[in-house]
């Protein structure tokens, strides 16, 4: 395997890493989620009781039911679903449904998201359910995660009611977040919705509690939780120009130390942090030696655009690596992959980026490869009896 280290100092000048976020939550989860890139992980895959939060995970099972339609045992929007007696016997934060009312699942879906209904997600949950009932729902929903890569997630109910046994892990919750916002980009302004006043009939209860939405930072979810197992947490994402980030808060000790702590993690991620482009997909970065060949080097270019996430401030240049595997053999068709540029910035991750052949290049000709073993043979020769033998 061949090695070529290079220093992108033409391109860019820093690698210091970032200031650490000093967090006063239990747990937390900072994924940038257009590079991928985990910023932060403090007790990340601790299974904890996740309240309210959990309800994210009914809301994607919600649209996936409602993608599918109901000819397909899914759901419609403007279908309207029964309240059963368990339903509307929650407590806690509610839509105020009772066993009379047929309520659209539109309704239902931001009930859940705005106003974090405990009934709207049993209802939702009972008419997804194979069995019929809720914890038949929270079943599904422990396969369903099991499937997306949370593994870290037991469900026992649909909406995060306190329930010994019923956890998710902060990086589950940043998953189903990635995955609410990446599979249903129809769904998901619904999150940014600050009041649904349901029927007029819980006026107390109309607003959404996630207390960033309104500080112009860029915060458009998804969602809040609390109880008094859990503390107060948040599942959040803010998007300013064209980076995304999803974070998690878990086990803060009040409202405000939660709103405080979410818009503080906001601003890091984005001030400690820019995405910077370092080249173009065709870049040439390097040359790769050839193998019988018509000719014996070949380019190296990037096979896609090589996007890096970098501390802000810095002064040493960024370095990277070129691993091929080498001499490589002829005959080489343009844009087939050879190599690999791994770009490391320090306190982050790497970032990895397939290299193509710039070119085409054809085996040795007839006379090329004569030439070839008579200079072999004549080597060999030099090397006297041992060597010619």
């Amino acid at each position: 395997m061949f090695r070529i280290l290079l220093t992108l100092t033409a391109l860019i000048a820093t690698s210091l890493p970032a200031a650490a976020f000093e967090t006063s939550a239990k747990a937390a989860y900072v994924l940038d989620q257009t590079t991928g890139i985990v910023l932060l992980a403090k007790n990340a895959d601790e299974p904890l009781p996740p309240a309210s939060m959990s309800k994210l995970m009914t809301l994607y099972m919600a649209f996936e039911a409602v993608e599918r339609g109901k000819q397909n045992g899914g759901l419609d929007l403007v279908e309207k679903l029964p309240v059963s007696q368990q339903a509307m016997d929650y407590g806690g934060s509610t839509m105020f449904l009772n066993t009379t009312d047929r309520v659209t699942v539109e309704d239902l879906v931001r009930g859940i998201v705005v106003l974090s209904g405990n009934d709207a997600s049993a209802v939702i949950a009972e008419a997804i359910s194979p069995d019929g009932t809720e914890y038949g729902f929270a079943r599904l929903m422990t396969q369903r995660a099991q499937q997306l890569g949370m593994t870290n997630s037991t469900f026992l109910n649909s909406n995060g009611w306190p329930q010994a046994g019923h956890l998710m892990s902060v990086r589950d919750l940043g998953l189903i977040a990635d995955r609410i916002i990446t599979d249903f980009p129809q769904f998901y302004p619904l999150f940014a919705e600050r009041e649904f006043a349901f029927d007029g009939r819980a006026p107390q209860n109309r607003f959404n509690r996630n207390p960033l939405l309104s500080l112009d930072i860029g915060a458009d979810g998804l969602k809040t939780g609390h109880t008094q197992e859990a503390g107060y947490g948040l599942v959040g994402s803010a998007k300013q120009g064209n980076r995304r980030v999803i974070f998690v808060l878990s086990g803060m000790e009040s409202q405000r130390a939660r709103a405080q702590e979410a818009e503080a993690i906001v601003n890091w991620a984005f001030r400690q942090f820019t995405q910077t482009e370092l080249g173009k997909a065709g870049a040439k970065i390097a040359d790769a030696e050839v193998t019988t060949g018509a000719e014996t080097r070949v380019g190296l270019e990037l096979a896609n655009d090589l996007t890096v996430l970098i501390p802000t401030i810095g002064t040493q240049p960024l370095k990277a690596e070129v691993i091929y595997q080498g001499p490589v053999r002829a005959p080489i068709v343009k844009g087939q992959e050879l190599g690999e540029l791994i770009v490391t910035p320090e306190g982050l991750p790497e970032t990895r980026v397939p290299l193509v052949a710039d070119r085409d290049i054809g085996k040795y000709g007839f006379v090329a490869r004569l030439q070839a073993v008579a200079l072999h043979l004549l080597t060999r020769l030099n090397q006297g009896p041992e060597g010619a033998s």
